[in-house]
């Protein structure tokens, strides 16, 4: 419940913080994770991505300034507009009228009011998973940078696999797997967090997806090697139809086991383990990185 309250307090930095330019690691700090990990816990609860939300909620409330008399050009100066076509265009898509228009008395606006992050307990549908600690292992495989942008990450990770298998690269990966676990890994790393008592974020970080398998053996040409740190993991076990089957699983963890599991992010790598690659029915598992809450 505590990391359900830390959230709740990043929502109440981001409704004070509306007229100005919210910064996405300072809201991961409030809730002690990465900025990777919280956009993704923030998409998954709430059901848009936390760039669409902040933007919802800055135009709702600017509807009701121009309701009250405010000028356009002064709206769209204050909720950080750089011009007042841009301000006019994200207006109408989301209140379908221009901003003149919510000017005038009896116009029609869409609310999109303050979100609360609540625990919903369904119990309808049964979760496999274990708690593991595990040592340090190595991986080899290809390595893409992402994006800071979660939304952006999600676009390209699909492309980068299906990159690397039409080009030759996962059929190398194969035979490469000899060490545990087993099975063909996407590895998310570099979004951990850096804390100053508790209050700071480093981004000074690489932000890197592989595509790898655990190896002892030589790092091929045009291939990396990522050494995953000693962690303990959430391990949860899920099979379906592919990318939808994973997609689904990860958004259970993060919105039915997490908030109340006893267990909060670590700062660590994010791994999804492939053990049959069916994508019509694949098997597979994902790790999530975690510590016991105090």
């Amino acid at each position: 419940m505590e990391w359900v309250t830390r959230l709740e307090n990043s929502l109440d930095y981001i409704e004070k913080n509306l007229t100005d330019e919210i910064d996405f690691e300072h809201l991961a700090a409030i809730a002690r994770c990465s900025t990777y990990h919280y956009q993704r816990v923030f998409s998954y609860m709430v059901g848009v991505p936390l760039a669409v939300y902040i933007r919802r909620r800055k135009l709702s409330l600017a509807g009701v300034e121009l309701q009250q008399g405010a000028k356009v050009i002064d709206v769209a100066i204050k909720y950080g507009y750089e011009s007042p076509n841009s301000f006019t265009r994200a207006f109408k898509r989301q209140h379908n009228i221009t901003p003149s228009q919510a000017q005038q008395e009896g116009s029609l606006l869409t609310s999109y009011p303050r979100i609360k992050f609540h625990i919903t307990i369904k119990g309808d549908e049964e979760m496999e998973y274990c708690i593991k600690t595990k040592e340090a292992f190595r991986i080899i495989g290809a390595k893409k940078a992402l994006s800071t942008d979660i939304e952006e990450n999600f676009k390209e990770t699909p492309l980068f696999w299906q990159q690397v298998a039409t080009d030759g690269t996962l059929e190398k990966l194969i035979p490469l797997m000899t060490q545990e676990p087993k099975g063909i890994m996407g590895v998310s790393v570099g979004f951990e967090s850096d804390f100053e008592d508790k209050k700071e974020v480093s981004s000074n970080k690489e932000l890197s997806y592989y595509i790898a398998v655990a190896s002892d053996q030589a790092v091929p040409e045009n291939m990396e090697e990522y050494i995953v740190p000693p962690f303990t993991w959430a391990i949860f076990s899920g099979q379906g139809a592919m990318p939808q089957a994973i997609q689904e699983l990860e958004k259970k963890i993060v919105t039915d086991w997490l908030p109340s599991s006893g267990y909060e992010y670590a700062n660590g790598p994010d791994i999804e383990l492939y053990l049959d690659a069916n994508p019509a029915n694949a098997a597979f598992e994902v790790w999530l990185p975690v510590i016991k809450t105090n």
